[in-house]
């Protein structure tokens, strides 16, 4: 299993924070380098506890599906989305919020597992990694853009 552990503070309260997280909107305007785009279940706004949205987007050259459940939410603290159909062998997202003095420190925890064997592993290592990290990266900048305007 494979981690990523990233730490965004961002100058906003945490319930603005929170739910920027959960909008499909502007997690599709986060991923606009890959073209992704929620084509099932919840396509725009916040997702909720138990709903689900399926992702499309181009990554490495191909057009790839992935669908995530939100299996676990506390109010403006936490919440989880996890794969229940996509390419990975296992994926989940953990989301972290916490408030400090008017700023949210934002602590995302991405773990997952690639199929292949030993295969899926190089990828990992020379590619895949890197790759989701940046996505993440991507996302946190353009998370704190947008909360710290409605602010």
């Amino acid at each position: 299993m494979i981690t990523i552990n990233l730490i965004t503070k961002i100058n906003a309260s945490k319930q603005i924070v929170f739910d920027a997280s959960r909008n499909i909107d502007i997690h599709q305007q986060s991923a606009s380098p890959t073209n992704e785009k929620a084509i099932a279940g919840v396509t725009s706004g916040l997702i909720n506890l138990n709903e689900t949205v399926t992702w499309r987007g181009k990554h490495f050259g191909f057009y790839l599906t992935h669908k995530s459940r939100i299996t676990a939410m506390n109010l403006y603290d936490y919440f989880v989305d996890e794969m229940e159909q996509g390419k990975f062998k296992s994926f989940k997202h953990e989301h972290f919020f916490e408030e400090e003095k008017g700023i949210t420190i934002m602590k995302d925890k991405m773990q997952y597992e690639t199929p292949f064997g030993i295969f899926g592993k190089l990828f990992d290592v020379l590619f895949l990694k890197k790759h989701l990290t940046n996505f993440l990266l991507e996302r946190n900048k353009v998370l704190k853009q947008v909360s710290e305007k409605q602010n």
